[in-house]
């Protein structure tokens, strides 16, 4: 070993310096520089040459804010992956990306500059996002690298990045081509706040307190004829701004009681417009009056009664939910402010029967939670609706992790009633690559050797419109969703382009795609998931991935989502500042995957101290063995043979249980045999066994145990294995571009090994008990157990001046020494008699007849109690059990 940081550059392996390991480890000090050194070395670089390789499909994250817990935990699970693979394969393609186009840069560059966007010009505030990204962006990339997260950071790109933007405009082209895309004025999803178009997966539900009015509406003319004079009915509602845009009135075919209503008409009041009265099945009876009124638009219901009984179109609501024209008195308000005026004059006219509290769930814009509106705008589509079944198709080929994840895709694709919308009328974007015929209408579109272009700024690819001859064209103004493009990321890392020699699309690394992995939250598995099947799919006839990762949610400790409305949310630098991030990967690694799970500082407690075990552990394999690792001997002692059996299994089940992404399961199991079985039992044997001089089969198990220990925890810990690596091993290379251990082949007696631990264990804790040091001497053990081959192991490690063996079990009493009841069950099954069987238990005056306890002249089945025993050794010597054994210290 060598005390010095920098290996030699000469030679692959120096003597050990006595003093590598001297000192407590100081994390503060050590990882900074490793996570320096691996960016300078180029330590994870993907090698385009390698024989085999693995492919990361990695998110990028939105330019919208700080790095938070969420992103620490999703990071850190992706990198478990890259770092096992890395080892395990050849290669490993782990990029990064930015996601810095669209409504979330748009809205960071307003907050930070606090200006509004519709305040520049187009040019103007597109640079001013491209400047403030590029400084969060900046910032993001120091707190990932500080993660320890082993990204080939050549690889990085940026979804506004004149390359992106060129698979991005050639997949809309490729699409149109296809008959996949088509423009068309029609209702729309559409943010107030945002004032632009959305997708259906742009939204989400919210819970809303407000009012529900009961309005009465003057009848004009029932199915039979004209209506009384006076006569009414009542709609409930809780959107009263709507009236102006009424245009039907419905009733449910079932509803004997309305019945009489349909075909009639009624007036809408205030506005006074008279709107027909139609009957309809999708009507909720059990909600307000059972008669509805349809608004153009207020929900999807609305929308679907005026497509399917051919209603007329009132616009209300303009983009910026602003009551229009159509209003009256109320033009010019807010749709909030339209809706007190409204209730307000309903009331004074008799019209407002009731007002009460009322509850609902409404859809909100995902992005800034303002409620969504239905407008008639003008869109670019992707059609979806008609192929459902085939992403679903799709989907199950994929490898799921978890599987249950699988589900919620399929459930998504079940639910969906839009085409995905992909206009948005945004300023930062990626520009639709289209023009307009100012006499016919019809689209010119780019080329694909002008791509990317911007067509506010660049000439269209004729002079003329193809269509009908017209030279006038007008440029598209609208930009991409930002989903249309990230969803394009399998593509953008493989190099998808066109090739216009061979008149085909191409992959610049076509041994990247599909790749094998996509790692992600299950927050979006219906906006980057399914789109990216969608887009990918639709270009290449391929699913762009062979398995998916689905991460859980970071929780505050009263698993609540953290949330700064809430106040509950814990940013990523206080958490370093007082923990290494060694240990938060361990606690990142404490949860199977797609679970939600709580943040506990006990749990990076619990990191800090495997570190410390890991570091104490090495620095004394360090002082037990020699400089240079011994060549393996003919004949292993049983011991030793045994623990590198049991090592054996351990490689292979954690190996497994990375395959599978079980990293929580990976990293319990093996924490629990370096720590128990390695540090505190086999430790202490090879202790007594080099206490006399050397003994190499013990030297050479301890170190082929210490270095597969070390890349066992590599991916977990990534900076402690390194700094021991190299002080230890003093090798060239990283330890996390080594070969991941294999089986080595060893064969022994795994039971009887386990039980000789178990005695260890026993025999350490008796000195425990009894005062006694761990090297005190004990005359005479007896251990009824099966442990041959181990006996001296065992008398050499707890100083057993005899050791005797049995395979019968000694002289043991078992008697009942109490009754465990559950009164959860007893107390409601037999009431006020409770009192008589504790006393009866008590008193000793019960019989237990198989799973039956019968007891004051009842019978309690077996979940009704449990038995206490006690287990009494009437030889001489004092006894203690393990799970396999019976130790007596004479």
């Amino acid at each position: 070993m060598s005390d010095t940081q920098d290996p030699p550059q000469d030679e692959s392996t120096a003597d050990k310096s006595e003093d590598a390991l001297d000192g407590e480890y100081d994390p503060r000090e050590v990882e900074p520089e490793w996570q320096d050194r691996w960016v300078a070395d180029e330590t994870y670089a993907y090698d385009e040459d390698a024989d085999t390789r693995f492919t990361i499909d990695t998110p990028p994250p939105t330019v919208s804010g700080n790095l938070h817990m969420g992103h620490l935990y999703q990071f850190t699970l992706q990198d478990f992956v890259a770092r096992f693979h890395r080892m395990r394969d050849d290669t490993v393609y782990f990029p990064f990306g930015y996601d810095d186009n669209g409504i979330a840069s748009e809205r960071l560059t307003e907050r930070e500059l606090d200006i509004r966007h519709q305040d520049y010009p187009r040019r103007e505030f597109q640079e001013k996002c491209r400047d403030v990204c590029t400084q969060f962006e900046d910032e993001f990339t120091e707190d990932v690298q500080s993660l320890a997260i082993s990204i080939d950071w050549d690889n990085t790109y940026k979804t506004i990045a004149p390359d992106v933007q060129r698979v991005s405009q050639l997949s809309f082209l490729d699409l149109y081509e296809q008959g996949r895309e088509y423009r068309q004025r029609a209702p729309t999803i559409w943010c107030p706040d945002c004032e632009t178009a959305i997708s259906q997966v742009e939204q989400e539900d919210k819970d809303k307190h407000t009012k529900f009015n009961d309005i009465a509406f003057d009848l004009v003319e029932t199915g039979e004829g004209p209506a009384d004079e006076n006569a009414t009915f009542t709609i409930s509602t809780t959107r009263p701004e709507l009236l102006p845009a009424c245009v039907a009135v419905f009733v449910h075919p079932d509803d004997d009681e309305n019945q009489h209503l349909v075909g009639g008409s009624a007036r809408v009041p205030i506005f006074e417009q008279e709107v027909p009265i139609i009957a309809d099945e999708r009507v909720d009876m059990e909600t307000g009056s059972g008669i509805v009124m349809c608004c153009t638009f207020g929900d999807q219901n609305d929308i679907e009664w005026y497509q399917a009984h051919d209603l007329p179109l009132r616009l209300a609501i303009d983009e910026s939910a602003t009551m229009t024209d159509l209003a009256g008195d109320y033009e010019g308000m807010h749709t909030t402010e339209a809706r007190e005026a409204i209730i307000e004059d309903l009331d004074e006219e008799g019209s407002l029967l009731e007002s009460r509290d009322h509850d609902h769930t409404v859809q909100v814009h995902e992005r800034c939670e303002e409620e969504v509106e239905y407008l008639v705008t003008e869109q670019w589509y992707i059609e979806l609706l008609d192929k459902k079944e085939e992403y679903i198709a799709a989907g199950r080929e994929m490898e799921w992790y978890p599987e249950k994840m699988a589900t919620r895709y399929e459930h998504w694709i079940e639910g969906l009633e839009w085409d995905w919308c992909i206009s948005r009328q945004r300023d930062s974007g990626i520009p639709i690559p289209v023009w307009y015929c100012d006499d016919c209408g019809e689209p010119v579109m780019a080329e694909r050797e002008q791509l990317p272009v911007d067509p506010l700024s660049d000439d269209p690819p004729v002079e003329a419109c193809p269509h009908c001859g017209h030279d006038s064209l007008t440029p598209e103004e609208d930009v991409f969703d930002t989903w249309a493009t990230s969803s394009l990321t399998p593509l953008v890392n493989a190099g998808w382009d066109w090739d216009a020699d061979s008149e085909s699309f191409t992959m610049e690394l076509p041994e990247l795609y599909p790749f094998d992995l996509r790692p992600q939250g299950h927050d979006i598995i219906s906006f980057w998931l399914f789109h990216t099947v969608v887009k990918c799919y639709e270009h290449t006839g391929e699913v762009p991935f062979e398995n998916v990762m689905i991460n859980g949610m970071v929780l505050d400790e009263n698993r609540e989502a953290m949330s700064k409305s809430k106040g509950n949310v814990i940013p990523p630098s206080e958490v370093l500042e007082k923990f290494p991030v060694d240990a938060t990967r361990y606690w990142a690694a404490g949860t199977s995957i797609g679970d939600d799970f709580p943040y506990k500082e006990g749990d990076l407690e619990a990191g800090e101290r495997l570190l410390q075990k890991l570091w104490n552990a090495s620095r004394l394999v360090d002082q037990l063995t020699p400089a240079a690792q011994p060549d393996e001997p003919d004949d292993l002692a049983a011991v030793d043979e045994w623990l590198l059996a049991e090592l054996d299994a351990t490689v292979e089940s954690v190996t497994a249980k990375f395959e599978d992404y079980e990293f929580s399961k990976a990293r319990n199991e093996l924490r629990s045999f370096f720590w128990n079985t390695f540090c505190d039992d086999y430790l202490e044997i090879a202790k007594q066994r080099l206490s006399d001089g050397g003994d190499t089969s013990t030297e050479f198990t301890l170190l082929q145990a210490h270095r597969t220990f070390l890349q066992l925890f590599a991916p977990f810990l990534p900076h402690i294995t390194e700094e021991l690596w190299e002080r230890c091993y003093d090798e060239d290379s990283s330890i996390h571009t080594t070969d991941w251990p294999t089986a080595g082949g060893y064969d022994a007696d795994l039971e009887a090994g386990e039980t000789a631990m178990e005695v260890v264990s026993a025999l350490r804790r008796y000195k425990t008990e009894n005062g006694l040091p761990l090297n005190a001497d004990l005359d005479h053990v007896e251990v009824f157990g099966h442990i041959a081959g181990f006996e001296d192991a065992v008398a050499e490690a707890m100083h057993v001046a005899q050791l005797d063996t049995y395979d019968e079990t000694p002289d043991i009493t078992t008697e009942v020494s109490g009754i465990d009841l559950d009164y959860s069950l007893v107390g409601p099954e037999f009431g006020s008699e409770v009192g008589a069987i504790d006393a009866a238990i008590e008193d000793g005056d019960y019989e237990i007849d198989g799973d039956t306890l019968r007891v004051a002249g009842v019978e309690l089945d077996d979940e009704m109690f449990a038995v206490e025993e006690s287990r009494t050794y009437s030889g001489e010597g004092e006894m203690t059990e393990t799970e396999s054994a019976v130790v007596v210290v004479r």
